[in-house]
């Protein structure tokens, strides 16, 4: 149904629950995998606990999306072992901190919009070349690049950044065919969410988990793969029309 048979996907973020549920949902709709991620024992460790025998198919890179030679690297290789890529999963992130303007932390800030801006950038920079005709681009953006919340200056700011990236990028690839969209969760139930929340938590007074469910009209935080679910529509051809797109997928949290 969703026709991912022998293509290449390249997940960055590629250790973290969404990036290996998204892997999980694409390998099990027959496409062939590279995944990247910070820390290569990490991510060895993880692709081995969740795909077992299988590991072994699946192709691992070590990179930091914010340094050039790193991606290039990377994405070189994955085009040398599989002969082209047909899909990309700009999917690392980091939070940074929740404070006020005077506190928040300039080389914070910096880090955060280096690794979701300038990483997809050059994710994207580098990956267009490999990229057959008809590819898909999809970048985990947040129910974040739709608010602006007291304190979350890096995240909120990186988050609608991405937006802006993937419509430029969405107008400048439609004429080959290579459709660009973005996905938008709201809080994952999963331990980046959790960090989150206990750093808000400490900075409202109450517990961080609850205030979120009680911003959401689900009542509920989503789960690494109901937002994969997202993924794999827009990777696929199920999605052959739609560019340009912010999928939000946060339980009706942007209402």
């Amino acid at each position: 149904m969703f026709d991912l048979d022998g293509k290449v996907c390249v997940i960055t973020g590629g250790a973290g629950s969404l990036g290996l549920a998204a892997a999980r949902l694409l390998h099990q709709q027959g496409a062939r995998l590279a995944l990247i991620d910070l820390d290569l024992a990490a991510l060895d460790t993880a692709t081995e606990a969740a795909f077992g025998a299988k590991s072994g198919d699946i192709l691992r890179l070590a990179a930091d999306v914010s340094d050039e030679a790193q991606v290039r690297r990377a994405v070189e290789r994955t085009a040398k072992v599989y002969g082209g890529i047909d899909v990309l999963f700009s999917n690392a992130g980091i939070f940074g901190t929740v404070a006020a303007l005077e506190d928040y932390p300039t080389e914070v800030f910096d880090k955060v919009m280096s690794v979701h801006v300038r990483g997809a950038f050059l994710m994207a920079k580098h990956v267009v070349p490999h990229m057959k005709n008809g590819g898909s681009m999809v970048l985990t953006s947040s129910v974040a690049a739709t608010r602006g919340d007291p304190g979350v200056y890096a995240y909120i700011t990186a988050k609608h950044a991405l937006t802006g990236l993937m419509r430029v990028l969405a107008k400048d690839l439609a004429p080959r065919g290579i459709r660009v969209n973005a996905i938008a969760p709201g809080p994952i139930d999963n331990g980046f969410q959790k960090r989150v929340e206990d750093g808000l938590g400490e900075a409202i007074g109450r517990d961080g988990t609850e205030f979120f469910d009680e911003m959401i009209p689900m009542g509920r935080h989503g789960s690494a793969e109901e937002i994969a679910a997202s993924v794999l529509y827009l990777a696929s051809a199920q999605s052959g029309f739609t560019t340009g797109h912010l999928l939000m997928a946060d339980g009706g949290m942007s209402v």
